[in-house]
């Protein structure tokens, strides 16, 4: 080979190795995105302004992907406008995709569209068609729903109600308005619906779980949590637990969630948490909503909490501190840069995450009933895995009054308690179908409540707590955990969780309170019975206060986060002897396990434990042998 060939091959191979860094993922094991909303895109008409605001974000924040939107509140960005910023963001290696956001007036309690109006029908579809032309891939923001009730839409309904008729009307209007009109003008585009965090009340809108992951070529997910105490009240674990889910519906076809500034007032660790928890859940993509908060949401003193600077899971110090990036010092200024070392933190450790398991929990298409109780449950330490059926693998399934919208339910359960394994049903779903529940134990929960603050000897809760009374038949069934006001000394108690025999197996009743948050205020001991009853088929519970998550992956790796604003200590609990040591993935330490006896009702047993300390709002990560 000549000196000219040999140079000549020598700068082929590295121009292809610029071309190929330059287009490379910067995260590892899941990409990192920012959505633009159709405001923004139309701003970067301004070459000036998409240059600086893309300087801004990208200096805090490397991007893997960006969505351009092209409509939102009635603006069409035009063709042009898109266009150039689809080839700005290609020039700078990032990938690029389309966006669409249906809604007609955001600020009129998100008006949208309505989809047996002609004029409406026209719109919706130009706008998935000019979106085709120009990206082989789009995505729907949250609002591809309707809460419209104009006459147009009472007349069409008939005698339907709003929920069949609106289920219909959004199948029809993906069909028929957004995935064959977009087809017909790109053959090769990708259609994805983007669900939002409020699934247990998609129905009434029009969101299809039953057909929309399978009629659209992907999904995605909302991850925002928020600040739990305002607008949907919606716990922390939910960020975790929707993706899931949603897996769970169509497994491989869930791209990504979905998290927005919400709750970063109340501290940048609760924006943190919520990008922590969508990574750990294993979502393929983590996007983040939206290009102009990551520009315009200022590092400020109000985000740093009172417990930082106790070596919590994330530093704000270190977030606010200049750093070096290439050859230049970088200064933050925005929250992009809170994003950065969350999602990079996250991303080391994911990778040595199997996949997630958890307890088996049946939702039917379409159900309701104690809306996002499982959330709840996630946050009392009990891992949680929902499905759209029923399954029939496990040692114990936890089935809520949503699911009594199975007709077939009590044939479902008679099958898991004759083949010797365990259900565990709420107070909800006892009260929902007490005749059909008759049919295995003869249990009632009424209208009467009892206020309740002593739980024997699983310790006393801090506040009173208005549950519903679970009455049974003496001697018929049991009660495991009681309580009462007071129930030592008291002159009556009512059962927090009962257990019934049917032949080979137990038929458990989990009381759950009149406000679900007072679950929190069960007793630590009470929690610790509670889910090493639902704990069978997993080979750790936790022992400990509420607001602190066990999560468990399939390759013997696990996580326990702290979601109070004090340290705690938990333990690990196990089958005796079974694991005996547990090790750090961040740091390498190890733990050793200790044997220690606990009482079951009269009998005495043994598990191996493991001793943890968690600071406030923070997690550990360990694998175990």
């Amino acid at each position: 080979m000549t000196k000219y060939s040999l140079l000549r091959n020598t700068l082929c191979m590295a121009i292809c190795l610029l071309a190929t860094l330059s287009t490379s993922a910067k995260h590892n094991h899941f990409k990192v995105s920012v959505y633009v909303r159709a405001n923004e895109v139309q701003k970067m008409k301004d070459t000036q302004w998409l240059e600086t605001s893309w300087a801004t974000i990208s200096n805090q924040l490397d991007v893997d992907k960006i969505f351009l939107e092209t409509h939102r509140d009635l603006l069409l960005v035009d063709d042009a406008t898109i266009e150039k910023a689809k080839q700005f963001f290609l020039k700078q290696g990032i990938e690029v995709a389309g966006g669409i956001t249906y809604t007609i007036n955001e600020s009129n309690d998100f008006e949208t569209f309505c989809y047996s109006d002609p004029e409406h029908r026209k719109m919706v579809q130009k706008i998935a068609e000019t979106t085709a032309r120009h990206f082989d891939e789009f995505l729907l923001d949250d609002f591809f729903f309707t809460s419209c009730k104009s006459p147009v839409e009472v007349a069409a309904k008939g005698k339907k109600t709003w929920t069949e008729y609106r289920l219909q009307l959004m199948n029809d209007a993906a069909r028929n308005l957004v995935l064959g009109p977009a087809k017909a003008v790109n053959p090769k585009v990708k259609v994805i619906i983007k669900y939002p965090n409020w699934y247990d009340h998609f129905q009434g809108l029009g969101f299809n779980l039953e057909d929309g992951p399978r009629l659209f070529d992907g999904i995605w997910t909302g991850t925002e949590t928020r600040d739990p105490a305002s607008a949907q009240h919606l716990q922390n674990y939910l960020s975790y637990n929707i993706i899931r889910y949603f897996e769970n519906l169509r497994p491989g076809y869930n791209g990504g969630g979905w998290v927005d500034a919400g709750g970063i007032q109340m501290s940048m660790d609760r924006y943190a948490e919520q990008l922590h928890l969508t990574a750990i859940a294993k979502a393929r993509d983590v996007m983040l909503f939206a290009y102009n908060q990551l520009l315009d949401v200022p590092l400020n003193d109000s985000f740093r909490a009172s417990w930082q600077g106790t070596d919590t899971s994330w530093d704000y110090d270190e977030m606010r501190a200049p750093f070096k990036k290439g050859n230049k010092t970088i200064t933050p200024t925005t929250m992009a840069r809170i994003a950065d070392i969350t999602l990079r933190k996250a991303d080391n450790l994911v990778g040595k995450l199997g996949n997630p398991i958890g307890i088996k929990s049946y939702k039917p298409f379409h159900a309701l009933g104690e809306d996002f109780l499982q959330n709840f449950l996630g946050m009392i330490g009990l891992p949680m895995d929902m499905y759209p059926t029923f399954a029939n693998d496990q040692k114990i399934i936890l089935l809520t009054e949503q699911a009594a919208g199975d007709p077939d339910i009590m044939e479902k359960i008679k099958g898991q308690l004759t083949s010797g394994r365990d259900v565990i049903i709420t107070s909800g779903l006892l009260k929902a179908i007490p005749e059909k529940i008759a049919e295995v134990c003869e249990l009632r929960c009424s209208d009467l409540k009892a206020l309740v603050s002593d739980f024997g000897r699983y310790g006393k809760s801090s506040r009173d707590i208005l549950i519903p009374q679970v009455r049974y038949q003496t001697n018929d069934s049991w009660e495991v955990v009681s309580a009462g006001r007071p129930l030592t000394g008291g002159v009556s108690g009512f059962p927090i969780l009962h257990k019934a025999k049917y032949t080979d197996g137990y038929l458990y009743v989990l009381t759950i309170p009149d406000d679900m948050g007072n679950l929190y205020d069960y007793p630590a001991p009470a929690l610790t019975e509670i889910r090493r009853t639902m704990s069978q088929d997993l080979d750790f519970y936790l022992e400990g206060p509420a607001k602190v998550s066990l999560f468990l992956y399939d390759n013997h790796t696990l996580i326990v986060e702290n979601f109070n604003d004090d340290p705690i200590d938990i333990k690990l609990a196990c089958e005796p002897e079974r694991f005996k040591r547990l090790a750090n993935l961040e740091d390498g330490t190890s733990i050793q396990g200790k044997q220690e006896d606990y009482w079951v009702g009269w009998n005495k047993k043994r598990a191996t434990k493991f001793a943890v300390s968690l600071k406030p709002h923070s997690y550990m990560a360990f694998s175990y042998e």
